[in-house]
């Protein structure tokens, strides 16, 4: 490579006067292969000619307009009989919810969704959620290769730190694009992906996939609306009482994101067996995240404690729903289905995974379900919900473990509350 070439192209690059592919080839030490460089070339100033990129922040309209047009592909509009039966399917989940929970019912109309719809009310979370991981990482990338650089291109380097920046958030929106584009033709609600994409919490549900996923279960329809129907209400109820549980956990992927680092010793493997004839397997090497450093104790903790609120979140939702559905036929059935798309990778497990790396672990959340079950049985319906109230009532990841310890406290602060009201009432008189 020779660094005044290299020096030279991004300096016209960057004013904006482009580059032939010839110059890219010879800059880059890359085969002079027009037709893939001219290629490159063309999607990286797409990608960087927005100006609201130029601080190297992830290009959120390039994502959007990608994950959109995925979207499009093969979709339809929501049909008036679809329009029907789901809003006839809410009305009778709405009075078997009321019975099962004592978080109140919701004062707003549900919204049915198109696919491309989905996308866009879904992107200004889907930017909450991976602006901290993407923006660290950049920095955290552009620092390692302005700390690292051979002496004779530092200067080369210093002065394209913008670009390499820009670069990294092109590259994650584009990510970003074909994952919501992906999930864009999977997602039935609002509440699929683990947390609800209106900040005013409304029920949301998107009838094409919906009535895909119904036609591979052996249940009629409006069982299948009335089921699925109360899970998203049962989710958007929880989120519209816990008003602080969304920005939590937010702000705990945050937290995550901070920690990133990127590890110089794997970009020096991965350079030295790098093949310039193919520049997929540096794509790869961003898109699977081989750059990141191990994660610390503290993000792994960070990522614990998310795990664990979303499964207590899931599981909460998996018990009220089996109550209020108690007199659907098909019940059982359309339950099993759910389980298994979620152990197969659903939504939510797609979205965490792409984000933060998590994985989710089906059985967590199944044992969260138990917990909040013995829970109900043993304190009421009311208590349990009470513990949704604020952050430090809910259960921990200990709790999930150890039911039987928590049960134990739960009922000794009912018999001291008891109590107390006891003396109270017999103070004033009554």
């Amino acid at each position: 490579m020779n660094p005044e070439d290299l020096e030279k192209f991004l300096k016209d690059f960057m004013a904006g006067k482009g580059g032939d592919a010839a110059e890219l080839a010879a800059a880059a030490g890359l085969p002079n292969d027009p037709k893939l460089i001219a290629k490159m070339v063309e999607q990286l100033q797409a990608a960087l000619g927005n100006q609201d990129n130029a601080n190297g922040a992830v290009n959120w309209k390039l994502a959007t307009d990608q994950a959109r047009a995925i979207a499009r592909e093969g979709a339809y509009s929501v049909s008036d009989d679809s329009r029907k039966a789901i809003r006839e399917a809410l009305a009778i989940g709405t009075l078997w919810l009321d019975q099962a929970t004592s978080m109140p019912s919701l004062n707003n109309e549900p919204k049915l969704l198109t696919r491309e719809l989905w996308v866009a009310d879904a992107m200004p979370l889907f930017e909450a959620l991976s602006a901290p991981v993407a923006n660290r990482m950049s920095e955290a990338l552009a620092q390692n290769l302005k700390d690292n650089a051979p002496e004779e291109l530092s200067a080369i380097l210093g002065n394209a730190s913008g670009l390499m920046r820009s670069a990294g958030g092109a590259l994650f929106a584009m990510q970003l694009g074909q994952a919501l584009g992906k999930l864009s033709a999977e997602v039935i609600s609002g509440g699929d992906i683990g947390l609800p994409i209106f900040q005013d919490q409304r029920v949301a549900l998107v009838p094409q996939n919906l009535d895909a996923l119904v036609s591979g279960l052996e249940v009629e329809r409006d069982q299948a609306y009335i089921y699925l129907g109360i899970r998203e209400m049962a989710h958007t109820r929880l989120f519209k009482h816990s008003k602080w549980l969304r920005d939590s956990i937010v702000g705990q992927i945050a937290n995550y994101a901070s920690g990133i680092k990127i590890d110089n010793d794997r970009i020096h493997e991965i350079a030295e067996d790098f093949d310039a004839t193919n520049p997929d397997e540096l794509k790869r090497a961003l898109e699977t995240g081989a750059f990141i450093a191990a994660r610390s104790a503290d993000q792994q903790l960070a990522l614990d404690r998310i795990e664990t609120m979303l499964a207590l979140i899931d599981g909460w939702v998996d018990v009220v729903t089996e109550e209020a559905t108690k007199l659907l036929p098909k019940a059982a059935a359309i339950s099993e289905a759910v389980r298994r798309r979620r152990a197969t990778g659903g939504p939510a497990e797609q979205t965490f995974g792409t984000i933060v790396g998590l994985e989710l672990r089906p059985r967590r959340m199944r044992e969260a379900a138990e917990m909040w079950r013995q829970i109900g049985a043993s304190v009421g319906t009311e208590r349990r919900d009470a513990l949704w109230d604020h952050p430090d009532l809910l259960p921990t990841a200990e709790d999930i473990d150890d039911v039987a310890k928590l049960l134990a406290k739960l009922n000794a602060s009912s018999s001291h509350g008891d109590a107390m009201d006891q003396a109270l009432r017999d103070l004033l008189g009554e």
